[in-house]
C-alpha cells in the first residue's frame, strides 16, 4: 500500500480560485462580522455561529456557491496560542475545495495550524475492504510506510510562515507510530516489530543489530529472555546508532511488548482487549528516532527496543521464581503481568553503559498511571529536575501534555524481596506508577540524566482529529526538547 504524504492534502502554493479561511474566535467574532457583506453576516446570524471551538461555518456567495469558510477557535484571545487541536479535524468539515488562511499568523502558529490539519485526517484503514485487496498487511506495504488516509475534503494552500518540512516530517513520523500502535498483535509480533525497526535504520543509514532468542541469554539479557521466551515468535532486543560518535549521546528505550497476555497472572479479557497497544512506548521511541534522524540533528542517537510476547506456556516464567538481570541485580517476580519494567530494565542498563548525556524511556507501564492521570496525561518521572522542567515547558507549547510524578524514595522499600535483591511488584496496591518507576531507577546510574514517561498511547473517545485509537504521545514534546537542546549553537 503506498504511504500517504501530507502534500496529499496541504498544498505547496496557493491555487488560483482558493477560497479564504478565517479563524474566529468568540471574543473577535463581533468585529470580524462587522467586516462581512451584510448577507453573509446575516447568514452567519442564522447559523448562530460565534466563533465557537471546532465550529464551521461556510459563508455563501451572491450565486449561492462557498465563498468562503470561517473556523472557530473558540475562547483563544492570542493567536500565539494557537495549537494544532484548534484546526484538527478541520479538513474533513471543509468542503471539496482548496483554502487558504486569510487571518495573518505567527510563523508558529502557521506551523501548528498546518500540523493540525494534516494531523486530523488520520484514519487506519487497512483491515477495512477496498476493492482487488484483502484486509490486514497489503502487498507492497513496506516497513516505514504508514496507511494513514489524507485528502479528503478540503485542502489548504501552506499558510505564510509555515515549517513545511517539520509539518511533513511530523505528520510521517507520528502517523507511522499510530499504525505501529493500531495493527492486531497477529501481525505485529515482535519479528514484524523488529523488521519495523531494522527499516526504519536502514532508511536513514543507522547501524542496527538484532540479538533474538537465546542468544539473548549468551549476551546477557536475562530479563528480557525470561519474559518473552513462551510465545512463538521468539523475543529480540533491537539496537541502533546513529550519528557521529563525537557528538552528545542521546539514548531512546522504548517497551516493546507486542502482546500481554498477563502471562501466568493472566490479565481478564476486558484487560487483555487493548493489549496489542502494549508497545506504544516503542512505537512512540521509534517516531520519535524517525523524526531526530530525519532532521539531522547533532546528536549520536542510539534507540534500544526490547520486542517481546508475554505468552502462556508450559516454560512461561512464574510467579515466584527468581530471573537474573544485565545489572546483575536479581528479582523476584511478584506479579508475571508486571513485564514491562523487567524487559526494560536489561534495556536501560545496557544504555546507561555508555554514560549518554540523556537517557529516556517511553512504555505503557501502569494502570496506576491511569487512574491517577486519565487517559490524556502521561506520566513523567525524571532524575533531573531542570531537565524535567525544560520538558515541561515544551509539552506546553506543543500541547502535547504530561504531569511530572516523585520518585518518592520512601516507597523503594516496597520493592524488598526476602530470597532476592528485589522484587518487581510492592505487597501493596498503592502508588503503582511511582513503584514501576523505583524498580527502573535501580537500573539507571546515579549521574545519569534520566527521563521516564509511563504513557497510555489510546484515545478512548472520540474527539475532533483524535478518533478512538492510537495516539503517538509525548513524540511532539520530546522532539521540541532535543531540537532545543542540541541545536548547533548549544550542542557546539
Amino acid at each position: 500500500m503506498p504511504s500517504a504524504t501530507p502534500s496529499d492534502s496541504l498544498l505547496s502554493q496557493r491555487p488560483s480560485g482558493a477560497l479564504p479561511l478565517w479563524l474566529v474566535s468568540e471574543p473577535a467574532f463581533e468585529q470580524w462580522s462587522r467586516e462581512l457583506a451584510a448577507p453573509q453576516a446575516r447568514w452567519l446570524e442564522s447559523c448562530a455561529f460565534k466563533g465557537e471551538r471546532h465550529r464551521i461555518a461556510l459563508l455563501p456567495a451572491a450565486d449561492g456557491t462557498v465563498a468562503g469558510a470561517a473556523l472557530g477557535l473558540g475562547r483563544l484571545t492570542d493567536l500565539n496560542e494557537l495549537t494544532l487541536w484548534h484546526a484538527a479535524g478541520l479538513a474533513d468539515k471543509l468542503p471539496g475545495a482548496s483554502f487558504y488562511c486569510a487571518t495573518p499568523l505567527p510563523a508558529r502558529a502557521a506551523t501548528q495550524l498546518a500540523l493540525g490539519f494534516v494531523y486530523g485526517q488520520y484514519r487506519f484503514d487497512r483491515y477495512r475492504h477496498q476493492p482487488g485487496h484483502q484486509p490486514g498487511h497489503q502487498p507492497g506495504h513496506q516497513p516505514g510506510q504508514h496507511s494513514a488516509t489524507h485528502g479528503r475534503g478540503g485542502r489548504l494552500a501552506i499558510p505564510d510562515g509555515c515549517d513545511a518540512a517539520h509539518v511533513t516530517r511530523t505528520a510521517l513520523a507520528l502517523g507511522w507510530g499510530r499504525d505501529l500502535i493500531n495493527t492486531p498483535a497477529a501481525d505485529l509480533g515482535p519479528r514484524e516489530l523488529t523488521e519495523e525497526a531494522r527499516a526504519l535504520a536502514e532508511q536513514f543509514g543507522a547501524r542496527c543489530s538484532v540479538i533474538e532468542g537465546d542468544e539473548l541469554l549468551r549476551q546477557n539479557y536475562p530479563a528480557i529472555h525470561a519474559v518473552g521466551r513462551a510465545s512463538s515468535s521468539a523475543p529480540r532486543l533491537v539496537d541502533f546508532k546513529w550519528g557521529a560518535e563525537s557528538a552528545p549521546k542521546v539514548t531512546l528505550v522504548g517497551k516493546g511488548v507486542c502482546f500481554d497476555s498477563g502471562g501466568l497472572d493472566l490479565k481478564t479479557s476486558q484487560s487483555m482487549a487493548l493489549m496489542k497497544k502494549d508497545m506504544g512506548g516503542a512505537a512512540c521511541v521509534l517516531a520519535l528516532a524517525r523524526m531526530i534522524m530525519d532532521a539531522k540533528l547533532p546528536v549520536r542517537l542510539r534507540v534500544l527496543v526490547p520486542a517481546v510476547e508475554n505468552s502462556v506456556a508450559g516454560n512461561a516464567y512464574r510467579p515466584g521464581d527468581v530471573i537474573a538481570t544485565r545489572r546483575g541485580l536479581s528479582v523476584e517476580i511478584g506479579n508475571t503481568d508486571a513485564e514491562g519494567r523487567l524487559v526494560l530494565c536489561d534495556a536501560l542498563t545496557e544504555g546507561d553503559s555508555e554514560r549518554p548525556d540523556l537517557l529516556i524511556d517511553l512504555a505503557t507501564l501502569t494502570g496506576a498511571a491511569r487512574v491517577a492521570l486519565g487517559p490524556d496525561l502521561p506520566a513523567l518521572y525524571g532524575s533531573d529536575q531542570a531537565l524535567v522542567d525544560e520538558l515541561l515547558a515544551c509539552a506546553r507549547l506543543e500541547s502535547d501534555p504530561m504531569w511530572q510524578m516523585p520518585l518518592w524514595a520512601p516507597y523503594d522499600e516496597d520493592l524488598a524481596s526476602k530470597i532476592a535483591d528485589l522484587n518487581n511488584v510492592s505487597p501493596t496496591a498503592f502508588a503503582g506508577s511511582i513503584i514501576g518507576a523505583l524498580f527502573l531507577k535501580r537500573f539507571v546510574a546515579e549521574h545519569t540524566r534520566w527521563l521516564h514517561i509511563d504513557l497510555f498511547a489510546w484515545n478512548p473517545k472520540d474527539r475532533p482529529g483524535r478518533p478512538v485509537g492510537a495516539e503517538a504521545q509525548c513524540v511532539r514534546a520530546l522532539y521540541a526538547l532535543l531540537a532545543d537542546r542540541y541545536r548547533p549553537s548549544r550542542s557546539s
